[in-house]
């Protein structure tokens, strides 16, 4: 599933190209995705502005003029797909399959949502009221930005018996981070998934603060990471798998200077966790 930098990537290739520009039409060709569209989902969309794009989490954001608030996640396999205008011409996109919504933007510019798996979805809400949305409210801070520290991280763990790995995923904790970039983390801060989360001491949870902040950071500036359907808004690919040192590299040598470990995998959770026994405790 795509993460906070994936998320990130797809918003800052399609700001450019939607910002400002009205919603001509919006064509949907199922009446569900995760879950069914809201009532008058193409009507209360048709002929509004989008102010601003945003990004909560692994949600996108669109702020529209009429007051509304359109939230899209990509799930499992989503992709939102730009295909500007060709000059002087008006020539549509050719239809792929698992295109389920395409917005024409005022100036010929189609955004196109594909999902094979269909785990992504929408919705349509009061701006104003968006601190109440069921998927937003209870989310914790941002881990890129300046409510994110290391006196925030200490302060949510403390007292906390579960593993460390399992409370970085806790969206009510930290906003975004996934199973990819927190065994990276924890790599870079040299402290194993299998911690208990309040029993980590100072000195490394100012480790791992900066960590997390540094690996979302170098995901983003490579476009984020391509496993399996992740593409940028372009329809390129992100690049930052091929600097991952802990995920998924399960029986390859541990890449940190004199460490003879090896990468492990165990599970936690249901979900893959990758790190070295060897210098991560």
């Amino acid at each position: 599933m795509p993460e906070l930098p994936e998320v990130e990537t797809v918003r800052r290739g399609l700001c450019p190209a939607v910002e400002g520009r009205v919603v001509e039409s919006l064509t949907i060709n199922r009446p569900d995705l995760r879950w069914p569209f809201p009532e008058g989902f193409a009507r209360r969309i048709e002929g509004r502005r989008v102010l601003r794009l945003r990004r909560s989490a692994k949600y996108l954001l669109a702020d529209l003029s009429s007051g509304e608030t359109l939230l899209m996640h990509l799930g499992m396999s989503g992709r939102l797909l730009l295909h500007p205008p060709l000059p002087g011409k008006i020539v549509e996109a050719p239809a792929q399959k698992h295109d389920h919504v395409k917005f024409k933007l005022d100036d010929g510019t189609e955004v196109v949502f594909n999902d094979p798996r269909r785990f992504g979805s929408m919705d349509l809400y009061s701006t104003a009221s968006e601190s109440q949305h069921w998927l937003l409210r209870n989310l914790g801070p941002e881990p890129i930005g300046n409510s994110f520290n290391a006196c925030y991280l200490s302060e949510c763990l403390a007292g906390r018996r579960v593993t460390i790995k399992s409370a970085l995923l806790d969206q009510r904790l930290i906003a975004g981070l996934g199973n990819i970039y927190a065994c990276e983390a924890l790599w870079a801060a040299r402290i194993s998934p299998a911690a208990r989360a309040g029993r980590i001491s100072t000195l490394r949870i100012e480790r791992l603060a900066t960590a997390i902040k540094s690996v979302l950071a170098e995901a983003i500036a490579a476009g984020g990471s391509t496993l399996r359907d992740f593409r940028h808004a372009g329809g390129e690919l992100g690049y930052f798998q091929h600097r991952f040192k802990a995920y998924g590299r399960q029986g390859e040598a541990c890449m940190r200077d004199q460490c003879s470990g090896v990468i492990d995998r165990i599970s936690q959770s249901g979900r893959s966790t990758f790190y070295c026994r060897r210098c991560q405790r």
